[in-house]
């Protein structure tokens, strides 16, 4: 279509569309919706004026632009796995987490070029510089003191740019298989060595709670014979004093009898220590001696003291009759068996 064709209504037209669309493209580019959990910064002539929070935002359209879009809820980061040389020369790879949230967008934005991978190379670097401090066992049972060393480190070190690492967690620290190899019988050795100073501990308390208890076994024996030979010395001095007791009744009583009492003494002694040996289990064969006239004798004469004097015979035995001898042994054997 040629222009100079077009009538006046016709380019009226075309203008009014031409604004519109120009409304419209201007009107897009001055509303701003920015989403939850971002916030934007605003260029004008490139240059940084202010943030935009999520929602809807004016801008001065084709003079104002977004320039950064900036994350500000709490992002984590992996750490890529590294080699790390301890303090005793021992190589372990090492890799972690860091969680950390952008406080000033502004900062996070324009403070660093690329923040994350200057985090992750920040926290590559700090992870060697800490466990290069550090020997290997140390490191294996130290995730605690790595990660609070790593955290006040990292958290110091990302405030100029306007972030806030909450978290620093260590994932895997491992050593190479060789090391691994000779901690397993590191290890073995040593719980080889534990069980062999608690077994020689057991046995050493054992020997001396049985010396302890030998010990006072002898004590108590000991005290158990004194108390014996006290208890017998005891009763030999009560059968002693019995003996004497008996002893000064046998003389009392011999004192009025006179030697007719005394025989009879003798002969009872004489009869309980045959019957005895009579009623002892284990004998089985009796000797007795042939001479029994003057233990016959003893027995008569112990019944006719029993009987008492005869009539008309003085009082205390003064005029007792003469004992008939006694008989002569026949001949053999003096000994019989009963």
């Amino acid at each position: 279509m040629d222009p100079g064709t077009l009538t006046l209504p016709e380019l009226g037209t075309i203008v009014l569309i031409a604004l519109i669309l120009l409304g419209i493209v201007t009107a897009m580019k001055g509303i701003r919706q920015v989403p939850q959990g971002e916030v934007w910064t605003v260029e004008r002539f490139r240059a940084f004026t202010r943030l935009l929070s999520p929602g809807i935002n004016f801008i001065i359209p084709y003079i104002d632009t977004i320039g950064r879009r900036v994350n500000v809820q709490e992002i984590v980061l992996d750490i890529p796995e590294q080699a790390v040389i301890t303090r005793d020369n021992a190589t372990v790879s090492v890799d972690g987490i860091v969680y950390y949230r952008v406080m000033d967008p502004a900062k996070a934005a324009y403070a660093v070029q690329d923040l994350t991978q200057a985090l992750a190379a920040l926290a590559m670097t700090n992870i060697r510089a800490v466990i290069g401090e550090m020997d290997l066992d140390g490191t294996l049972s130290g995730r605690e003191r790595i990660n609070s060393q790593l955290l006040s480190i990292l958290d110091g070190a990302t405030d100029p740019w306007g972030v806030k690492v909450s978290r620093v967690e260590i994932r895997k620290i491992e050593p190479p298989e060789n090391l691994i190899r000779a901690m397993n019988l590191q290890m073995t050795a040593e719980r080889e060595r534990r069980a062999t100073v608690a077994k020689a501990e057991g046995e050493r308390e054992a020997e001396v709670k049985r010396a302890e208890g030998a010990k006072q076994a002898q004590i108590l024996e000991a005290e158990g014979r004194l108390e014996a030979a006290k208890r017998d010395a005891e009763a030999r001095e009560r059968l002693a004093l019995a003996e004497a007791n008996a002893t000064r009744v046998v003389a009392e009583a011999a004192s009025g009898a006179g030697m007719d009492a005394l025989r009879y003494f003798i002969s009872d002694k004489y009869v309980r220590a045959f019957e005895r040996l009579a009623e002892a289990p284990n004998q089985k064969l009796v000797l007795v001696p042939m001479e029994s006239a003057g233990l016959a004798g003893g027995i008569v004469s112990a019944l006719e003291i029993l009987r008492g004097p005869p009539d008309g015979a003085p009082p205390g035995g003064a005029a007792a009759r003469p004992r008939p001898p006694a008989p002569p042994a026949p001949p053999g054997n003096p000994w019989t068996t009963g």
